[in-house]
């Protein structure tokens, strides 16, 4: 009946009271149906790229169908998964079907809506549980997805009453609607799912990672960049690799210097999108400050190892010749009397070769890299033997020494070449820091020796130029230098404080630009126990 009869037949001749009711409910009832249908297509609408569980999208759904449609039981054949699910919908409560690896109901997903009388339950393993719930028809709506099957949806009655065409083509739309939904929703927690693995990802990498914007700014960094005591100056230098990255579109690399002799290194990958554009800056850092200082250390001791080995060459060979020195020279002044001419110059002759062989013999202690090994000797004899190398190329400057060793002080536990190492590296400094200085007084090094709490402190002090207080925080980085190139490589404080550290000790610096500097090497003391106290 179209729009024009209905209204001839509630308006015209043939109309009456009771007819104009009738069909004036009929119309209400046909309205609240469509808006129902209407509701119910809505809200699965407003669920489409929602996070919401499948189960709970369907019991809402069903709640309502139920005031459109009678059935008397709904069950929800779930195939997403590898193996099918069952979810029992209507009515609330235990359900008796199980799902078994061989069931049936969900080999009709390639079907249309599907009508099934109780005659047809003999084909289908599910027969006896459907015949005990008094199913007379079943209906078996599938639900299609783009990329695959999602389910099959079932209605059964327990009665024979036949499925209404205009309930059939309602719940056709319904089932795309349906499986459009589902598919949304298991796309939305693929999505959900990938995004939380990342961030995870992202969170649990030790070394920091921060993603910068066109301007520079941080869109993103994970725990470790938040919790690095140093981020605003590292964000800082970090600013113009980053627009390079941009400008150029490809990764780049640098080298970052912090306080506190922080060593940073910076990789940035430009991230791109499907048009080729950079919009970000992912940067990864690394920090290579331990690192760094074990490879000065293996250079330096490398260093030490050649120089050593020449050391032990010249010192070898200097024995025979001296040998020859000494021997004759003391034949002769065994001959000679006091008041002869040439006395005084077998004298000298005699003192001079002394003075040689204890500078070899200081050599050979020195190129001694084998015995690196702890034992106890004396702080003050480690002294005298670093100056029988040094005194020469000392007083050669025209540079004082001054000694003042404390005679009591107790045998430590270490080795006596390493720190010989630490002591010979602060005298060529305080060497280096007077040549370049101009004093109108006396050069001076003073070297002093004592005990103070727990440590048995060297004491290396100079008049020369001090260091700024802007450099005094970087002295023992690695490769920190304010020497030329052909006087230093700024290893040798940076291996004197791992050395010392490594005897359990440290080095301190007191400094004064334009009056000098002092370095203090405290070693620990051995305790009464090593002591047999």
């Amino acid at each position: 009946m179209n729009k024009s009869e209905m209204i001839d037949l509630m308006t015209g001749v043939r109309s009456s009271k009771k007819t104009y009711y009738t069909e004036l409910k009929k119309t209400v009832d046909q309205l609240k149906k469509k808006n129902l249908q209407l509701e119910i297509m809505n809200d699965i609408t407003k669920t489409m790229n929602k996070d919401v569980d499948i189960q709970e999208i369907l019991q809402h759904v069903i709640e309502k169908l139920k005031l459109l449609i009678s059935f008397d039981d709904c069950h929800f054949i779930f195939l997403y998964e590898e193996e099918p699910t069952l979810l029992h919908m209507c009515p609330q409560g235990y359900c008796e079907i199980e799902m078994e690896p061989r069931n049936q109901l969900h080999s009709l997903k390639d079907l249309h809506l599907l009508q099934v009388e109780d005659e047809m339950f003999p084909t289908y393993l599910e027969k006896e549980k459907l015949l005990s719930l008094q199913i007379k028809t079943l209906l078996l709506m599938p639900l299609y997805g783009k990329s695959k099957e999602i389910g099959v949806l079932t209605f059964g009655r327990k009665n024979n009453k036949k499925w209404h065409e205009d309930e059939l083509v309602f719940l056709e739309q319904l089932s795309k609607q349906l499986a459009l939904t589902f598919e949304n929703a298991q796309l939305y927690k693929d999505v959900l799912h990938s995004k939380q693995e990342w961030e995870d990802t992202f969170k649990a990498v030790e070394d920091m990672i921060i993603v910068f914007d066109r301007e520079g700014r941080v869109y993103k960094a994970n725990d470790s960049a938040k919790d690095f005591f140093d981020l605003s100056p590292l964000k800082e230098a970090s600013q113009a690799l980053v627009q390079e990255t941009f400008s150029l579109g490809k990764p780049g690399f640098q080298e970052i210097l912090l306080q506190h002799g922080v060593i940073m290194e910076m990789h940035a990958y430009p991230i791109q999108n499907k048009e080729q554009q950079v919009y970000g800056v992912i940067s990864y850092y690394k920090n290579v400050t331990e690192r760094r200082k074990m490879e000065a250390q293996l250079l330096h001791a490398d260093k030490l190892g050649a120089i050593g080995e020449m050391a032990a060459g010249v010192a070898h060979e200097l024995n025979s010749p001296l040998t020859a020195i000494l021997g004759n020279s003391q034949l002769l002044l065994r001959n000679s009397l006091p008041e002869h001419p040439d006395y005084g110059l077998l004298t000298d002759i005699q003192n001079c070769g002394d003075r040689c062989r204890q500078i070899v013999k200081s050599l050979l202690t020195f190129s001694r890299q084998d015995e690196y090994k702890f034992h106890y000797y004396s702080i003050n004899e480690a002294i005298h033997q670093v100056m029988n190398l040094l005194k020469f190329q000392l007083e050669k400057k025209q540079i004082s020494i001054r000694l003042s060793l404390q005679d009591d002080l107790p045998y430590i536990k270490g080795s006596q070449q390493q720190i010989e190492q630490i002591i010979i590296n602060l005298l060529l400094n305080a060497k280096d820091a007077l040549e370049d200085h101009d004093v109108s007084e006396k050069k001076l090094i003073s070297v002093h020796t004592y005990s103070m709490e727990k440590y048995m402190v060297v004491q290396v002090a100079d008049n020369g130029t001090g260091i700024e207080p802007e450099s005094l925080p970087l002295i023992f980085h690695p490769f920190h230098t304010t020497k030329d190139r052909d006087k230093g490589t700024g290893l040798g404080l940076s291996v004197s404080l791992g050395i010392a550290k490594d005897h359990g000790g440290k080095i301190d610096v007191w400094s004064t630009p334009g009056q000098g500097s002092t370095f203090f090497l405290k070693l620990p003391l051995p305790t009464d126990i090593e002591r047999g106290i």
